[in-house]
């Protein structure tokens, strides 16, 4: 991890107007402290383009010949090179470094000084694609920290789908990301405004307007240092949620690793569970991470099949470690439950509203379990006594004896005070078809019989289902209570905020040196 910073730093020193001995004076003193003997030529050959036999000219280089002692208690040893090699054992304590950050000043205007005397960095949360679970994550990370700081500050920097709210200070209604809506009405962040928890929303159009210079750039900026420095004060620690991956709102020139830089955030990627296709996906994130001097906090796996859950959290780990010096802060197994939809969702999703049975809204109903009726009306009966009670069926509108036969079979089991929690979708185009009386006078009579009517076609309705993935949302407490509780017992809070709370590039490893000083070189 540092010798990609060295490799940076030498790169710039190389490109500045100083005597060309100096230079290679630089570039070999790095080589020597941060490289292996066997690449130390070859990686030389490579920053100055000449081959230097770099045991022929270690002799003339400043500090080479001093001892460790020596070089400690050297006035003139720069504060970029750590006094000692990464492999010595008397590398500077832990409790010396931590003295040492209580005298700092804070990295950036946006870290919060805890009790301990460090100062904690905003954590950001990124996702390396669409529908990886990065909303989970958050709420998950949030509810963990609730139990570890007394006010937990939220925000997304940029959102785009876009809920009303009303805001306390503003006394007005505003426009909010949904995922906002979701997390300060669940966790109770009464110590936050919704103006300052979501300053910049994208909808439709506004990057035309953008473009077009509709939209100024500085404003934009402006809304979310303001909002950041709000939050900051009435908070003990914030963490930001941004939008898909991490060169996302690239366009507005507002995308997630440029804003977390903006605020000096620690990053955590997200990404679906798999060994190939995840470190691939990692990688172009991190690299972007990289680009604006963003530090990696860690990664978490999600959805791991659960099969092959200690052979992915062993590998991935080995992998995160050897490539990027960066640790596997969470791997999170599959939860089926977590994407199933409720009926609540079906009703965003098509357009639509339960004809009856609305006190189940938000009975959750597993995709792979759906069934559509072709059979004959006896076959349907059978079906609904043999398959599991919570199974989902679609007909056509113009199946009559299947509507009747189902609303029939709810009745009969709840006379007989037997579990039956099936749900009927009626599909059809209303234009061209219609439910006919006898239904709609067995539906008024029976109003706890979900039925929902849907106007598409069978496959056109079933096929929308499929690809739909359900998010989050504040009506659906039982999901979000089961996906905190799910994710909680699988992330270390204990590293993250170890990582997070740490001053240097290497993350307080004590022979490394300090980001302050390895940012300004």
């Amino acid at each position: 991890h540092f010798f990609e910073k060295t490799l940076h730093c030498a790169h710039k020193v190389q490109n500045c107007v100083i005597p060309e001995k100096k230079r290679h004076y630089f570039t070999i003193m790095m080589i020597q402290r941060y490289v292996s003997p066997t690449s130390k030529t070859a990686t030389l050959a490579a920053l100055t383009g000449r081959n230097i036999d770099v045991t022929k000219i270690t002799s003339h280089l400043p500090y080479s010949t001093k001892t460790s002692n020596q070089l400690q208690s050297s006035p003139n040893t720069p504060r970029f090179f750590s006094s000692q090699p990464l492999s010595s054992s008397t590398a500077t304590s832990t409790h010396d470094r931590q003295r040492t950050n209580e005298r700092r000043t804070p990295p950036t205007p946006y870290c919060i000084r805890t009790p301990n005397g460090r100062f904690q960095r905003p954590i950001y949360v990124a996702a390396t694609k669409q529908h990886v679970g990065k909303t989970s994550v958050s709420i998950a990370l949030l509810a963990g920290l609730q139990k570890r700081f007394d006010k937990v500050g939220f925000i997304k920097p940029v959102g785009q789908v876009a809920i009303p709210v009303r805001s306390s200070q503003l006394n007005e209604t505003i426009y909010v990301d949904k995922d906002v809506g979701l997390i300060k009405e669940h966790f109770g962040l009464d110590h936050l405004d919704y103006k300052d928890m979501s300053p910049v929303i994208i909808p439709r159009g506004y990057t035309k307007n953008y473009l077009d210079g509709h939209i100024c750039h500085e404003t934009q900026v402006d809304d979310i240092r303001v909002a950041f420095g709000n939050i900051r004060r009435s908070s003990d620690v914030l963490l930001c949620e941004g939008t898909g991956h991490c060169a996302v709102g690239s366009v507005v020139n507002l995308n997630n690793a440029r804003v977390a830089a903006m605020i000096g955030a620690d990053m955590v990627l997200v990404a679906n569970g798999g060994l190939g296709s995840a470190i691939d996906e990692l990688e172009l994130n991190r690299v972007l991470c990289q680009h604006h001097g963003v530090r990696l906090a860690g990664v978490i796996i999600n959805k791991v099949i659960f099969e092959k859950y200690d052979e992915t959290k062993r590998r991935i780990s080995k992998i995160l470690n050897k490539m990027w010096h960066v640790p596997l802060l969470g791997c999170v197994p599959d939860k089926p439950f977590l994407g199933c939809p409720a009926l609540a969702d079906l009703e965003k999703l098509y357009n639509s509203k339960l004809m009856c049975g609305e006190q189940h809204r938000m009975r959750h109903y597993n995709v792979s379990e759906t069934n559509l009726v072709t059979t004959s009306v006896c076959q349907f009966r059978e079906n609904l006594r043999n398959k599991p009670s919570r199974t989902l069926y679609f007909c056509h509108s113009t199946r009559d004896d299947v509507i009747l036969a189902f609303i029939a079979e709810y009745i009969r089991k709840k006379n007989l005070n037997e579990s039956f929690e099936a749900a009927l979708v009626v599909c059809g185009r209303k234009e061209k078809y219609t439910l006919s009386p006898q239904v709609l006078h067995a539906t008024k009579t029976s109003e706890d019989v979900p039925i929902l009517p849907v106007q598409l076609s069978t496959h056109q309705a079933m096929e929308v289902m499929h690809n739909f993935t359900p998010k989050l949302n504040s009506d659906d407490k039982n999901r979000v209570n089961s996906t905190i509780a799910h994710y909680n017992e699988y992330i270390d809070y204990d590293e993250l905020l170890r990582r997070t709370q740490a001053f240097n590039s290497s993350f307080d490893d004590p022979t490394s040196a300090m980001f302050a000083d390895v940012h300004r070189l």
